[in-house]
């Protein structure tokens, strides 16, 4: 498996990303600020965009499986070189995600859990019903964990 960077051309993974993120204008929204990370094995398999939301934190703003390759890993293994990536400049990695028991269970496994809800945010920011695993989602939950080694600041 590599991992690496994608500094030119985002654009280019916008079908993946779509994967991730159903609307293109809320992509839009992150990618020019975002740093993405392709995981290719035999291929493009995944993809992130990470931001630098400020104070130490880090938000993973989308995470992309093709979907015939979802269940083998690679998610996950995305994720982890994320987290082990992230934890020497930033002390916490945010993440936002729909209220689906599968997707939840996904991150809580890496070690993210729920801190807050957005109420209504997909029935908001979307123009179309975003359903996930059989699931319409309406609220959005935000998940922290801690990263190893990141500079936490004091107020």
């Amino acid at each position: 498996m590599i991992i690496r960077e994608i500094a030119d051309g985002k654009e280019c993974f916008l079908p993946l990303l779509l994967v991730g993120d159903e609307q293109e204008d809320m992509i839009r929204r992150y990618l020019d600020r975002g740093r993405l990370f392709i995981l290719e094995h035999d291929g493009l398999k995944a993809a992130a965009v990470v931001t630098d939301e400020g104070g130490g934190i880090c938000e993973v703003k989308n995470l992309a499986v093709e979907p015939q390759f979802q269940g083998r890993g690679y998610g996950s293994a995305l994720m982890t070189r994320l987290i082990d990536g992230y934890g020497a400049k930033f002390h916490t990695m945010r993440l936002g995600t729909g209220e689906n028991p599968e997707t939840l269970a996904f991150y809580q496994q890496l070690g993210f859990q729920p801190i807050r809800r957005v109420k209504d945010f997909f029935v908001d920011h979307y123009d179309h019903p975003i359903v996930e695993h059989g699931v319409r989602l309406t609220d959005m939950i935000i998940l922290e964990r801690g990263l190893q080694g990141g500079e936490r600041r004091k107020c």
